[in-house]
Parts: C-alpha cells; structure tokens; sequence
C-alpha cells in the first residue's frame, strides 16, 4: 500500500511540474482539499485554478524525501529554486485513500542557505 501511495505522489508532482492537468486531474479525489499558509482549505477547483498554474515560477524543483507516515499519509520534503531567486525547502502531508489524494497540507519552510 505504501509503495501505491509514494507513486501517487510523485506522480502528482512530475504532473505538475510539466503541466499535465489532464493526467494530474484525476489523481484527485472530487472532495479534495488544498491548505497551505496562502490556502484555508480549498477546493479541487479552486486548487486547479489557483494553484497548480504555479509551475512556471519554479527554475527548479527536487524531491528530497517521500515518506510514509502511515497506510494514508505520505509526506513530501522537497528543494526548490524560483525564477526570481532563492532556494527553498517545504514539506506537504499528503492523504491518499482508497487510490485517490484526498488533501494536501503545506508547510512553507524558509530560504535555504549553504553558508552554515
């Protein structure tokens, strides 16, 4: 069930990386959720609209660690870089179930710097 919900995930994040909203789209549950320090629980719609557009804004983006939490919850810890500068690390608790995601939780983390 773990390696199931890693996939999902990572398949997610390669989906919106390159834009893919039609394979991403159905990865998503209808009830889906969206809540991040910009977002209070929003919807699919809302984060198809909002949010996954994004994609642009990034140089880069590397998934550091995707781990299980337990048989529903996959958390991903990951490094990127935007076009406008600066490096920065966030983690999302994702909910999987039942082959669905059902709610992304972000926590932003702050600028990562290489000098300490």
């Amino acid at each position: 069930m773990a390696n199931s919900t890693i996939a999902i995930v990572e398949a997610a994040f390669q989906y919106y990386r390159s834009q893919d909203r039609d394979a991403a789209f159905p990865l998503y549950a209808g009830d889906f959720t969206f809540t991040s320090p910009q977002d209070d629980h929003i919807d699919k719609t809302v984060f198809f609209e909002r949010c996954f557009p994004t994609a642009d804004r990034f140089k880069e983006q590397q998934l550091l660690h995707v781990t299980p939490a337990d048989e529903e919850v996959v958390f991903a810890y990951y490094e990127y870089e935007l076009t406008a500068g600066g490096r920065y690390r966030n983690v999302e608790a994702f909910t999987v179930r039942d082959g669905l995601i059902q709610e992304v939780q972000v926590f932003f983390g702050g600028e990562v710097r290489h000098d300490r």
